[in-house]
C-alpha cells in the first residue's frame, strides 16, 4: 500500500521542473519582449511592462503543454502581439492623464531626435497597422508568420505594409532625411 506522499513526490518534482525551465526561458526572452512592446506602445514603457507581464502571465498557463509547440519564442511574440490588440480595443485604452509629462527612458545610444520622430510616427498608425510593421520589419517575421499572429489572411498583412509604410513615408517625409543626416 502506497502512503500518499510517495505519488505526489514525482509531480512535484515534475511540476518544480517546469517551473524552473519556465523562469529560465523569461528570463532569456523578457528583454526581447520588451522591446517588441515598447515598439507596439510608442514609447509607453509602464503600458509595454503591462503587456509583457501578461505574455508571460499567459504564457506560463501553457507552460506545461509546450512540447507540442515547435517556437515557444515566436509564440511569445504572438501572445505579445495578441494582448496588446486586445488591448487597443478596450475603452480604457484611449485614457490618458493630463497635465502631467509621461516618463521617459534616457537614452544614451542612438540618436533621440530620430528614435523620437520613428516612435511618434509609429504612435500615429492605428493598432494594427502599426503590429504589422513592428512584427514585419522589427522581428524580420514572414507575411505568413505574421498573418497567423494577427489572425487576419496574408494578403490583408501584406496591404496593411504597404498603407503603413506610406502613412511612415507620408508622416516622416523630408524629415527622416534631415534628421538621420544629423
Amino acid at each position: 500500500m502506497r502512503r500518499p506522499g510517495q505519488q505526489r513526490q514525482p509531480r512535484q518534482q515534475a511540476r518544480q521542473a517546469r517551473t524552473d525551465e519556465f523562469l529560465e526561458f523569461a528570463s532569456g526572452r523578457t528583454n526581447h519582449l520588451f522591446r517588441a512592446a515598447c515598439l507596439l506602445t510608442s514609447g509607453d514603457t509602464h503600458l509595454a511592462e503591462d503587456l509583457v507581464q501578461e505574455t508571460l502571465g499567459r504564457l506560463f498557463a501553457v507552460w506545461g503543454r509546450m512540447s507540442r509547440i515547435d517556437n515557444p519564442a515566436g509564440y511569445a511574440q504572438t501572445i505579445l502581439v495578441r494582448t496588446f490588440l486586445t488591448h487597443r480595443r478596450r475603452r480604457s485604452a484611449d485614457e490618458r492623464p493630463l497635465g502631467e509629462l509621461p516618463d521617459r527612458p534616457v537614452t544614451t545610444d542612438g540618436d533621440p531626435a530620430l528614435r523620437l520622430a520613428l516612435l511618434a510616427a509609429l504612435a500615429r498608425l492605428p493598432p494594427k497597422d502599426r503590429a504589422v510593421v513592428v512584427l514585419r520589419y522589427w522581428e524580420d517575421r514572414s507575411v505568413e508568420e505574421t498573418a497567423e499572429a494577427m489572425r487576419v489572411s496574408s494578403a490583408a498583412v501584406r496591404t496593411r505594409s504597404v498603407r503603413a509604410l506610406a502613412k511612415l513615408r507620408e508622416q516622416l517625409g523630408g524629415s527622416l532625411a534631415e534628421l538621420a543626416a544629423l
